[in-house]
């Protein structure tokens, strides 16, 4: 049989009798005869409760400390679930990401995955133990314990399938699956069979909550399949039943590439617009504003230069809306009287609305009908970016809502075999 790695978030974990349900839903995988790793975050709520208590005692702890403490909720939601396994009769064994070892750089809170030794794991494997690992931490090359970031537990999954050779990263989260948009905006929107590395990693850099980033990004790399499931259904269903639901994060090439057009309508809330009026417009000027910007660690996401007039242009560029004061205290203090900007302006009342399909590379008129729906709702574009299988607009964000759901019904992704 094959060789699987289970993920389960926080919801999922989020109670004893959740944890209860996980064992006998791994019981189940184990007992036809399949290798099982587990990658297990905290319970819902107790890294936030751990961080909370540390910033109850400093506005600023120190992020190593940071670490040694988030670290704790991953440890304790996996032995409870090893426990958990062995009351179902299934022989299990819990590590730590520090005990595998899952070896990452120093980058305190926010740790990169350098290396993975398989051989702990493998080794347990063989002898027939279910295997779980605690997800989001690691161990730098001094032996300081580190975490991943928030939603780190998703790329710890993705790394470890691909270190031990997996042939598929189960992620079990409270939803089933990747869906056209957000049923939370949409109610039509619908669940998606496929999806391609691609567009996955277009809609979760989008605002698509479903998958972290960086393990869409793992995965495409090492070309390991993702299945997004729900873990808050019977966890005695079949195994047939069980992996035809959800959604297949695949390779384009295992699709149909004339299936569709668009994928899906993606949206972040959490945008910020900072615009530089009459910056003189000569060699330089676009590192000269966002080189400073880089320099205090704000990434930039959607930029636009204005054509030249007088020998001056507009430059405006939006950071994620947390990054905002930060950005605006830079421009004022540093960048705008640096490039000789006659005004600055800033705009956190902003979203980004976009289109994704890979189905864009091979038909025309995408964009076209995105600008003329939202013309015909009367949303005025404010920003622009393109790549071959996405088209974002940044617009107010009063209208975001409005304009998921015109889009969403204008390409179709009401209705099965959208879209167009």
């Amino acid at each position: 049989m094959s060789l699987i790695v289970h993920k389960y978030g926080g919801t999922s974990m989020g109670s004893v009798e959740r944890i209860q349900n996980v064992a006998r839903r791994v019981a189940k995988w184990h007992a036809a005869g399949h290798q099982v790793v587990v990658v297990p975050s905290a319970m819902s709520g107790e890294t936030n409760r751990l961080l909370g208590l540390a910033k109850d005692i400093s506005p600023r702890p120190n992020e190593r400390e940071l670490d040694m403490l988030a670290a704790t909720g991953e440890q304790a939601s996996s032995a409870l679930l090893a426990i958990a396994l062995m009351e179902q009769g299934v022989a299990a064994r819990s590590y730590t990401g520090w005990q595998v070892p899952v070896k990452t750089d120093s980058a305190y809170t926010k740790a990169r995955i350098t290396s993975i030794d398989d051989a702990r794991i493998k080794a347990d494997l063989a002898d027939g133990r279910v295997v779980v690992v605690t997800g989001f931490q690691g161990i730098d090359d001094e032996g300081h314990i580190t975490t991943l970031g928030r939603g780190g537990s998703d790329t710890s999954a993705v790394a470890i399938a691909a270190a031990i050779g997996a042939q598929e990263c189960l992620i079990y989260t409270d939803v089933d699956g990747v869906y056209t948009t957000d049923p939370r905006v949409v109610p039509e929107a619908r669940r998606l069979s496929v999806v391609s590395f691609e567009e996955m990693l277009e809609m979760a850099s989008l605002g698509s909550k479903v998958l972290q980033i960086r393990s869409v990004e793992f995965a495409g790399k090492y070309r390991i399949p993702i299945r997004v499931l729900s873990s808050l259904t019977d966890p005695l269903m079949s195994l047939e039943e069980e992996m035809t639901s959800g959604t297949l994060i695949t390779f384009e090439e295992d699709q149909k590439m004339e299936a569709a057009v668009v994928s899906g309508i993606a949206f972040s809330r959490d945008e910020a617009k900072l615009t530089l009026l009459a910056v003189p417009d000569k060699p330089g000027v676009a590192y000269s504003i966002l080189g400073p910007i880089a320099a205090a660690n704000i990434n930039v996401d959607v930029i636009l230069q204005n054509q030249s007039v007088e020998g001056t242009t507009d430059f405006s560029f939006t950071v994620n809306r947390a990054d905002f004061p930060r950005a605006l205290e830079v421009l004022e203090q540093q960048i705008g009287p640096a490039v000789g900007a006659r005004e600055i302006r800033s705009d956190d009342k902003v979203c980004k609305v976009s289109v994704v399909g890979i189905g864009m590379r091979s038909h025309v008129g995408v964009a076209s009908l995105m600008f003329r729906t939202l013309s015909e709702e009367g949303i005025n574009i404010q920003m622009i970016s393109t790549s071959e299988i996405k088209t974002s607009v940044v617009i107010s964000d009063k209208y975001m809502e409005l304009a998921v759901r015109a889009l969403h019904k204008a390409f179709g992704l009401d209705q099965e075999g959208g879209s167009l």
